[in-house]
């Protein structure tokens, strides 16, 4: 029976983390279309300051990553959760109190800790509970509410803000927050537990098993930055559509699909497999949006785009997270996480400035060839491996 029990994914400690992550990410969602207008209507500010604002939360998450999974692994996932929580939802309360750009930049700032804190909190926790031979399907599943929530949370936010105003919109979002804080409290602490006077490992701001999954992660984030920054620009603009709206719901629903019903593809066929169908499908997607310029090549690039960005996500925190001793998942997944909000920071950014300088589609195009690069590299790491473990092999440990 309790072997039975070990190698359940859905249990009680299981739905309050995916729960609590839902709650989050719908209170993230719900600013996503009603920040920017706040910034730009109320504010009276200009796209930069839109930038800024949207972005400023990315600055905190990137620095305080890596050592907050530290203080995961020592003090509980737990304390994570409910920190992030609260710190958001302080982040979002908050903008009822401020007139200006330079306190609501500080807010914003605040955003990004709880951001780092909840995130790295939940995953680790969700890796703690899973049986280890279905740490991939885990992940999978507890993504479907990181998408659920980003994928409603905006219409919600829009809806809110045409019928009640701002003030209306904050509430809503810093509610969800703090339910989110609630149920991190009734998380269960599933760390592994050490005798009195074992060894720890030494802290470090970089853990080294998150930073090969970070570093290949890095360059399929990079295009969906990209992606979400200028798809509405480019499908208004450059293409006539009324909006993105469509593109966007279907993109939403291919993820939640894929993590619902391949949710056991990870553990079937590994996790870098995966990893690489996934950065290979996104290369491929943002390729076609970007060489085909019609709506037609938009909608067929963003299915197999999506296909790529379903399967990379959930395999590198799994690779990142099993690859790491189990007293420093946190610090891992840290690391790991890290680098994808260096990915939304120099993202946007970066392709921004290509999109002035030549066009939009062409940002696609250097976030494939950014995404082949990804493909590149984790193929030349795995070989790495195999070679390490090939030559590890011809030690006979009893004849040295």
């Amino acid at each position: 029976m309790q072997q039975s029990e070990r190698a359940r994914v859905f249990t009680p400690a299981f739905a309050i983390i995916t729960a609590s992550a839902l709650a989050y990410f719908m209170s993230y969602g719900v600013l996503v279309p009603t920040l920017p207008r706040y910034v730009s209507d109320a504010l009276n500010e200009g796209d930069g300051p839109v930038g800024v604002v949207s972005g400023a939360f990315a600055v905190t998450a990137l620095l305080l990553r890596p050592w907050i999974g530290d203080l995961g692994d020592r003090r509980g996932r737990g304390i994570l959760m409910v920190g992030g929580g609260v710190a958001a939802a302080l982040s979002v309360f908050g903008i009822m109190l401020v007139d200006s750009l330079i306190p609501l930049i500080g807010l914003r700032l605040i955003a990004g800790v709880g951001e780092a804190a909840f995130f790295v909190g939940a995953v680790t926790a969700i890796t703690d509970i899973a049986p280890e031979e279905r740490r991939g399907e885990a992940m999978s599943l507890f993504t479907v509410s990181l998408y659920s929530g980003l994928a409603f949370g905006p219409l919600i936010g829009e809806t809110t803000l045409d019928r009640s105003g701002f003030d209306s919109v904050w509430i809503l979002s810093g509610a969800l927050a703090m339910f989110t804080a609630l149920l991190g409290a009734f998380t269960r602490d599933a760390r592994p537990h050490f005798p009195a006077g074992a060894v720890r490992a030494q802290r470090r701001w970089l853990h080294p098993a998150g930073v090969r999954p970070g570093l290949v992660m890095l360059t399929s984030v990079f295009g969906f930055a990209g992606y979400a920054t200028l798809l509405s620009l480019y499908a208004t603009d450059d293409l006539g559509m009324s909006g993105a709206r469509m593109v966007l719901l279907m993109y939403g629903l291919i993820l939640v699909a894929i993590r619902l019903f391949g949710r056991k593809l990870p553990d079937l066929l590994g996790v870098e497999r995966i990893g690489r169908i996934g950065l290979t499908c996104s290369a491929v997607g943002l390729l076609a949006m970007g060489s085909i310029r019609t709506v037609a090549g938009l909608y067929a690039g963003t299915v197999v785009f999506a296909v790529g960005q379903a399967f990379a996500f959930p395999a590198f925190i799994t690779l990142a997270s099993s690859s790491a001793p189990p007293a420093e998942r946190g610090a891992a997944v840290g690391t790991t996480t890290a680098f994808i909000d260096l990915g939304f920071a120099v993202g946007p950014i970066t392709l921004g400035w290509i999109a002035a300088a030549t066009d939009r589609p062409t940002t696609f195009i250097v976030s494939s060839a950014v995404a082949w690069f990804g493909v590149a590299l984790q193929m030349m790491m795995s070989r790495k491996d195999r070679r390490i473990a090939a030559a590890e092999a011809l030690v006979d440990p009893a004849n040295p």
